[in-house]
């Protein structure tokens, strides 16, 4: 039975992290950007539980378990407010939407 070496775990994680950097930065659909900071949330998950197995440590896959939840709770109400701003605006264009306007 082979064992995947640690670095092949941090190199997908600093992948996917820099893919959802890149996404926030480039993307202007709301929903695409709100994707890629989930995909963050995600890589920073997999580093956590990647370090957490390589010590032998559960707290980190315990402290994973809290992200998800928190990360589960916020995609509901980051939803909710892209539905709610869609409903007034209609456009998830982050360049037109602009909520503080007079």
């Amino acid at each position: 039975m082979s064992v995947i070496p640690i670095e092949y775990y941090l190199i997908l994680s600093a992948f996917m992290f820099v893919v959802g950097v890149i996404g926030v930065f480039i993307r202007r659909n709301a929903i695409v950007v709100f994707m890629c900071i989930e995909l963050m949330l995600n890589s920073a998950n997999l580093a956590l539980v990647t370090f957490s197995s390589y010590i032998g440590n559960p707290v980190g896959q315990v402290f994973v378990f809290f992200v998800m939840t928190v990360a589960a709770a916020e995609a509901a109400v980051g939803l909710a407010i892209i539905i709610a701003i869609f409903r007034n605006k209609q456009t998830v264009n982050i360049d037109e939407i602009n909520i503080f306007k007079w």
